[in-house]
C-alpha cells in the first residue's frame, strides 16, 4: 500500500513526498482511513511507529474541508504530556500542512503566556497543548472550544503516569459532546480503558505492537559494572566504539548534571535536559543534539518523553528505571522507521531487582557483556524468567551470647531483670516505680 491509496489530498501527498516517504507504516495504514471516516480511534502504538503522522495527516485532511476558525476558537485540540512532544507534534503539523491554508500553534508552560494568547486571538485550526498551560489560557478567556471538531490524546498512558488525570477531566468537561476522539497510548492498560469509557464512542481499536514488547530492530545488551565506575565505562564505550550520537538516561536530575559535567571534563560534548532546565535551555540542547553539535544528550525519563530524533543509533541506560515499562519507552528512541539501533544498559549489583523486573516484563533475558578492565567486584546474580528472581543471600546476624560465653537456646525470649521498669514505668511485679534517670 502507498499513501496515494489512503484518500489523502494532493497538497498533503506533495508534502509527504517531499519528506521522502511513499509507504505508510502499519499504524498509518490502519488508522488513517478510519479517522477520515470520522470514527473514534483507540490506538496502541509505541514510539517509532509513525503514530504522530498517523493522526496528523487525516486531521489536516478533514480540517481543510471545513470553515475557518473565529477569534479565540479552536477546531482541533491535541493534548500531549510534555513540552518536547508538543513541539514534535507541532512540527509534524507544520511539515505536512505546509500547502494548506490552516493555522496552528503550540502552547506549553515554562515560557511567556502573552505570545501564546496573541496567536489564539485569530483562532486556530489546530492547537497542540500541554494540560496545565491549556487550563491557564482558558481561565484567562484566551481559548474557547464552542466549534471544536476533534480531540487527540497523545501518549495517554504517560499523561496518567505524570498525574494529569484531574487536568484531563477538567478539560473534557469544557469540550462539546459532539466531536471526534483519537486516543493514542503505548499500551491499553486497565487505567487507559477506564479513561476511554467516558471519552471514545464505539471506537476502532488499532494495535500494531504487542504489549510491553521492545522494538525488534534494537539490539540490546547490558554491561555489569560497579556503580562508582559507570562514568568511566560510559566514556570508554563511547570513545572505543566511536559512537557519535548517544542518548543517555539517568534516574535523577542531579545525576544528569553530574554526568554531563564529567563528560565535558573528559572532552566529550554533552548537554543535560530535565525538569529543572528552562524550556529555552531544553530546546537548545535538543537542537544541538539533533544537529550533531554535541555528541551526547543526558536526559531524565520525563524530559525525554516524546523526543523524536531521526536515525538515533545509540541509547544508554546509565541507570535502570524503577518502572519496568519505562525501559521499553527509553530504548524505543532508537531502531525507528526501519533503522537498526543499539540499547546498552550499565547495570550494577544493587540494580538486580530492576533488571529482573524489566526481563520479566519483556520476557527476554538481556545478553551480558563484561568489558575488560571494568569487571565488577560485586557481580550481578543470574537472571531467570517465569519466576521471582532469586535475591542474593545476606549473612545471618550472630545470636547474642550469655556472659559465660554460651549461646542462649533458640526461641528463648530475653527477659528484663526483676524489678526493672518496662515501657510504662511499671515493674514486672506490678508496682509503680519511677524510671531511673540516665547517667
Amino acid at each position: 500500500m502507498r499513501f496515494e491509496n489512503l484518500g489523502l489530498s494532493a497538497p498533503i501527498l506533495r508534502a509527504i513526498a517531499e519528506e521522502g516517504y511513499d509507504t505508510p507504516t502499519p499504524i498509518q495504514a490502519k488508522g488513517i482511513p478510519a479517522i477520515l471516516e470520522g470514527r473514534d480511534i483507540m490506538a496502541a502504538a509505541q514510539t517509532g511507529t509513525g503514530k504522530t503522522a498517523g493522526f496528523t495527516l487525516p486531521l489536516l485532511m478533514r480540517l481543510d474541508k471545513g470553515q475557518r476558525p473565529s477569534a479565540n476558537q479552536v477546531r482541533a485540540l491535541v493534548l500531549t504530556p510534555t513540552r518536547e512532544l508538543a513541539a514534535q507534534v507541532g512540527e509534524s503539523v507544520a511539515t505536512y500542512g505546509r500547502y494548506l491554508p490552516l493555522r496552528s500553534a503550540v502552547v506549553f508552560g515554562g515560557v511567556g503566556i502573552n505570545p501564546q494568547m496573541m496567536k489564539l486571538r485569530r483562532g486556530l485550526d489546530i492547537l497542540i497543548a500541554t494540560p496545565g498551560r491549556l487550563l491557564d489560557l482558558y481561565s484567562q478567556n484566551a481559548v474557547r472550544f464552542n466549534h471544536l471538531e476533534a480531540l487527540v490524546l497523545d501518549e495517554a498512558d504517560r499523561m496518567l503516569d505524570m498525574g494529569f488525570i484531574h487536568d484531563i477531566k477538567k478539560i473534557l468537561a469544557l469540550l462539546p459532546a459532539q466531536r471526534q476522539n483519537l486516543l493514542f497510548s503505548a499500551t491499553f492498560s486497565p487505567e487507559i480503558r477506564q479513561l476511554a469509557k467516558g471519552l471514545v464512542n464505539n471506537p476502532v481499536e488499532v494495535s500494531v505492537t504487542p504489549r510491553n514488547t521492545t522494538a525488534p530492530l534494537v539490539k540490546q545488551w547490558l554491561c555489569p559494572v560497579d556503580k562508582k565506575r559507570k562514568p568511566q565505562l560510559l566514556r570508554h564505550l563511547v570513545l572505543e566504539n566511536g559512537w557519535e550520537q548517544v542518548l543517555v538516561f539517568t534516574k535523577t536530575k542531579h545525576g544528569a548534571n553530574k554526568l554531563t559535567q564529567y563528560l565535558e571534563q573528559q572532552g566529550i560534548t554533552a548537554s543535560a535536559i530535565h525538569g529543572n532546565k528552562s524550556q529555552g535551555a531544553r530546546t537548545r540542547a535538543l537542537d544541538d543534539f539533533k544537529n550533531r553539535r554535541i555528541r551526547m544528550l543526558i536526559a531524565t525519563d520525563i524530559a525525554a518523553r516524546g523526543l523524536d530524533i531521526d536515525q538515533l543509533p545509540h541509547v544508554v541506560n546509565y541507570d535502570l528505571p524503577n518502572v519496568p515499562a519505562d525501559y521499553v519507552h527509553r530504548i524505543g528512541r532508537t531502531g525507528r522507521a526501519g533503522a537498526t539501533g543499539h540499547a546498552v544498559s550499565l547495570v550494577s549489583h544493587d540494580e538486580f531487582d530492576q533488571l529482573s523486573a524489566i526481563e520479566q516484563l519483556t520476557q527476554k533475558l538481556l545478553e551480558r557483556r563484561t568489558v575488560e578492565g571494568f569487571e565488577p567486584v560485586h557481580d550481578i546474580p543470574a537472571s531467570r524468567l517465569g519466576r521471582k528472581p532469586a535475591k542474593p543471600r545476606r549473612p545471618k546476624k550472630p545470636r547474642p551470647e550469655h556472659r559465660d560465653g554460651q549461646k542462649p537456646p533458640a526461641g528463648n525470649r530475653r527477659q528484663a531483670p526483676a524489678g526493672k521498669s518496662n515501657a510504662g514505668g511499671k515493674s514486672r511485679s506490678g508496682g509503680n516505680r519511677k524510671p531511673r534517670r540516665p547517667n
